[in-house]
């Protein structure tokens, strides 16, 4: 009998099963939760630990994590309630339970579960509950973790804080396969990131944000936030844009946005605010409150491709070119059913610096399908081979004496109520259609080969 390698994998592995081998091996990223390997290690019941007790377990606890930890072993946490204060992680820590059935239930204090300057940590297949107790910093998090290296947050659900979810500032490792919801501020915060992936989560019901990537200063920062679920975000602590949005990144450069379903936020679906060389890509982004995607103010460099947006006031904004916002390709974006907001007019896609915008797709725009700059705030933007559908005016495009040069170039633009191009004075049209009539009395236009009907 011939065997090929396909054959001897498959009929191999269930050997080294049975043999203990396969429980051996390291987890990959995404893999499934630790399950049985956990029950060879350290488990609570060792320190006097019992689930549903409704006393103060914090002691005992603690005395497991540390032991745990040092004899690197896996901490087991069965199914049960642990109410519990601040515990501290140590390096090493593999803690484990079997689902949202193993609980740990907030007392209150600084943070649930804390650390810093630690390496190699895991928290697995439990449920962190925090009871909507009362931290002792208002900007902390029920998971606060500073200068961690490793770190490993899978297959845990996290909810009902008064503040944050979790909280890192200069950590790197992953988070993912997880859900969060019912937090006063945002899911997951991350400040000055060292190399973080946040993946397969579902944020929903926060009060301020979903994700927020920040840095203290501009800087590099390489986060990934890729296959989320984030929906009901709301803004509770006000603001004009701050708060409400799903993904927030602030000063931190390189981060890639993509292939997350957005939905249901107050302001924006993602904000990129002065993040250099930002990526935001293959999201699918519904019923926002304000601009569906932004980069904005001192950014440089923005790639937002391939997007779908369906119900916002603006589809994408890339502007603040008078902060030093420059630098974009806005291409192969879906953008539809962009309505008026508190009487202003939408905008499908506003665009002011050295960018090129093609080939997308707009439809249903209750005012500008695309934007291009806004009074002396415009310098060589490129609109071409764009599909316009049902706007009032298909294309905007200033003609302030210092704005700079604009090409627009065979773009598609019909079903239009008050013309296909239009020069613009801020938010009021000029002239004619100049689909249909000679660009020659605007100096930085060149505008050729486009179908208006």
């Amino acid at each position: 009998m011939n065997f090929n390698r396909r054959d001897i994998l498959l009929n191999t592995l269930p050997f080294l099963a049975g043999a203990g081998v396969v429980g051996a091996v390291s987890p990959v990223a995404g893999a499934a939760p630790i399950k049985a390997m956990a029950l060879a290690g350290t488990t609570v019941q060792s320190f006097g630990l019992s689930p549903h007790n409704t006393k103060d377990q914090t002691a005992a606890l603690q005395a497991a994590i540390d032991e745990a930890a040092k004899t690197a072993q896996v901490l087991s946490l069965p199914a049960g309630v642990f109410k519990t204060g601040p515990l501290t992680l140590r390096s090493g820590l593999v803690m484990s339970g079997v689902g949202p059935q193993s609980k740990l239930s907030f007392l209150g204090g600084a943070a649930l579960l804390q650390g810093e300057g630690l390496s190699n940590v895991r928290l697995s297949n439990m449920s962190i509950d925090g009871a909507a107790r009362p931290l002792n910093n208002d900007r902390g998090g029920l998971i606060s973790l500073k200068s961690v290296t490793g770190l490993m947050i899978d297959h845990i659900t996290l909810k009902d804080g008064l503040t944050n979810g979790i909280l890192l500032q200069g950590c790197s490792g992953q988070i993912i396969h997880s859900e969060f919801s019912e937090l006063g501020n945002a899911a997951i915060f991350s400040d000055d990131a060292t190399g973080l992936e946040i993946a397969y989560c579902h944020v929903h019901h926060c009060a301020n944000n979903g994700i927020l990537v920040w840095r203290g200063e501009k800087g590099d920062d390489g986060t990934l936030v890729v296959h989320n679920r984030i929906n009901d975000i709301s803004a509770k602590a006000g603001g004009s844009g701050q708060n409400g949005n799903g993904v927030n990144v602030f000063r931190a450069g390189g981060v890639i946005v993509s292939g997350n379903q957005i939905r249901d936020c107050a302001f924006s679906a993602i904000r990129n605010n002065s993040g250099d060389n930002v990526q935001i890509l293959n999201n699918s982004c519904h019923q926002l409150g304000e601009v569906a995607i932004y980069s904005e103010f001192s950014f440089e460099g923005a790639v937002i491709a391939n997007n779908l947006v369906d119900g916002a006031h603006v589809g994408i904004s890339i502007t603040n070119f008078n902060e030093g916002g420059r630098l974009a390709t806005a291409t192969g974006n879906l953008l539809r059913n962009l309505k008026k907001r508190k009487g202003v007019a939408a905008i499908g896609l506003a665009v002011e610096a050295d960018s090129i915008v093609t080939g997308n797709c707009i439809e249903a725009v209750e005012g500008l399908g695309i934007g291009i700059g806004y009074g002396a705030y415009m310098r060589e933007v490129s609109a071409n081979n764009n599909i316009i559908r049902g706007a009032d005016i298909g294309i905007g495009v200033s003609t302030h004496n210092d704005a700079g040069y604009a090409l627009i170039a065979t773009n598609m633009i019909t079903g239009t109520k008050n013309g296909g191009i239009r020069a613009m004075d801020k938010d009021k049209p000029l002239g004619p259609d100049l689909t249909k009539s000679s660009t020659e009395a605007f100096r930085n236009l060149a505008v050729y080969g486009n179908v208006s009907f």
